[in-house]
């Protein structure tokens, strides 16, 4: 089965919503236009049930079929990252410091698309959730929508996502069963010395040794902890000491993230960053704190679900073109709450030969929105069936 007809027909005017979302791009929560817009259309579309604010800014669109039946829910984000465009693209941003980097935009443009087919033909039992999430770029808005009783509120028996991805064909797809994406940890890494005159270096307990000892000592968990199998990420992004040539400062400040795709390597990795600043802290008789900060938890999709994801993919582009075996991947992704809470899948859409994702040059691939129309509708048909 190839994309719909009706998703084609509809792409010009699905790229102009998606377009107009993109010029007006908005941050984490403060996605106010962008919600406004998204109930705005659900309205015009017929959509029977229309609530706003859950999880602060979301916005949740109830479509009944034509019997009773189930309710799944498939879920699109709407925030935007906080970058100067470069993409030259007629309908870039018009706010400084503010751009759709990852393609939320799209996501946005292609669920509304397919909430306005499903309203027109309605050929399904029970009900379909289309669930606008803000607050992705690592504001937790997926948790908030869970912790604001959404599944519980309107009765989701399965949720499902999708994400755009640059390198993939446009029209492909891929997922996987299990763990797709990390868990995003962060830390805050404070090594306090004596500071002192930088030619008595004998008389102080220099921070910035100690420091650089410690972005060293931190990659052997991943060389020399972690199971060469396993997946794991340990970066040091800030270091951050000093004021003068001549002075061996007080303090040097460390920030860095760990990425995980299981529960127990994300246990090994703190209790050893821990036993490592404890350690190093011994060694050279100074004191070093670490501020531990569990963001996102892993991505895990379920494999029934997962299955028919890739086989409702497989009717859309061919066997060829949809990877069921994808490699998991180290960014993190919020719609692990929504997969903690209920049983569902996570896709890639092929995005073509574009920038990648959170780059100043990025813009989401308008050719990929029949495809994924044609796969939100399928999806909830199939899973729904009249």
């Amino acid at each position: 089965m190839p994309i719909l007809n009706r998703a084609a027909e509809l792409q010009d005017e699905i790229a102009g919503w998606r377009r107009q979302i993109h010029r007006e791009p908005e941050l984490l929560f403060a996605v106010e236009k962008t919600a406004a817009f998204v109930a705005e259309k659900l309205l015009e579309f017929g959509v029977d049930e229309i609530v706003t604010g859950i999880g602060r800014t979301g916005v949740v669109g109830i479509i009944r079929g034509k019997g009773a039946g189930r309710t799944i829910g498939l879920r699109a984000d709407m925030d935007a990252l906080p970058i100067d465009e470069a993409s030259g693209k007629p309908w870039a941003s018009t706010t400084k410091g503010k751009m759709h980097a990852c393609g939320h935009d799209g996501h946005t443009a292609m669920l509304l698309g397919a909430a306005k087919y499903l309203a027109e033909t309605r050929n399904f039992s029970g009900n379909v959730a289309v669930i606008f999430q803000p607050a992705e770029e690592g504001g937790g808005g997926g948790n908030e929508m869970v912790k604001d009783g959404m599944m519980e509120r309107f009765g989701i028996a399965e949720v499902y996502g999708m994400h755009n991805l640059p390198g993939m064909p446009v029209g492909a797809f891929g997922t996987r069963s299990g763990p797709i994406m990390a868990a995003t940890d962060e830390f805050n890494i404070t090594v306090k010395g004596r500071g002192g005159h930088a030619a008595l270096p004998h008389k102080t307990v220099d921070p910035i040794v100690i420091g650089a000892q410690l972005v060293g000592a931190l990659q052997t968990i991943v060389s020399r902890v972690a199971d060469p199998i396993a997946s794991l990420v340990v970066s040091v992004t800030k270091f951050n000491a000093g004021f003068a040539h001549n002075v061996i400062p007080e303090e040097a400040k460390l920030a860095g993230t760990v990425r995980t795709l299981s529960p127990d390597m994300r246990e090994e990795a703190e209790a050893r960053i821990r036993q490592i600043c404890g350690g190093l802290a011994a060694a050279h008789g100074a004191e070093i704190t670490v501020s531990y900060h569990r963001n996102y938890p892993v991505t895990v999709n379920h494999a029934d679900e997962t299955g028919h994801a890739v086989s409702v993919a497989r009717e859309i582009a061919g066997e060829a073109a949809v990877e069921p075996s994808l490699d998991p991947m180290m960014g993190g992704e919020d719609f692990s709450y929504m997969l903690e809470a209920r049983p569902g899948a996570f896709i890639f859409l092929g995005n073509g030969d574009t920038a990648g994702l959170h780059h100043p040059a990025y813009d989401f691939n308008d050719d990929a929105i029949p495809h994924g129309v044609t796969y939100w509708v399928k999806l909830a048909e199939s899973r729904l069936t009249a």
